[in-house]
């Protein structure tokens, strides 16, 4: 095997690997989330049972907040006027809590698997 012939099938299999990440992340489900007010928007969400899905939290607040859930095993902070992405699941049926740190009397929600 030549140099150009090792170039050419290192290039194919980089061309592969890409559309493989390209068709593994389209399937995923997005779901938007927004904080305005110190509250989440919507407060609860429903997503398929068994299936991995991307959250977008976009904060509309001036102040940060910290999306979080014990049952989810999620922590991260938004900055105020920022997004975040969060990935969960899969998950088996179910109801999975969660809230905003700084703002844990108004910002609730819940994900609800069905």
């Amino acid at each position: 095997m030549n140099d150009s012939m090792i170039k050419k099938m290192l290039y194919v299999f980089l061309i592969f690997l890409f559309s493989f990440q390209a068709i593994v992340y389209a399937g995923t489900p997005v779901i938007n989330i927004e904080i305005r007010n110190h509250l989440f928007i919507p407060s609860e969400i429903v997503i398929p049972k068994n299936t991995k899905v991307k959250l977008i939290i976009h904060n509309h607040d001036e102040t940060d907040e910290e999306f979080e859930s014990f049952e989810l095993n999620r922590e991260k902070v938004i900055v105020g006027q920022c997004k975040g992405i969060i990935f969960i699941g899969p998950l088996p049926e179910g109801e999975y809590p969660f809230f905003g740190e700084f703002f844990p009397k108004t910002a609730q929600g819940k994900v609800i698997v069905k």
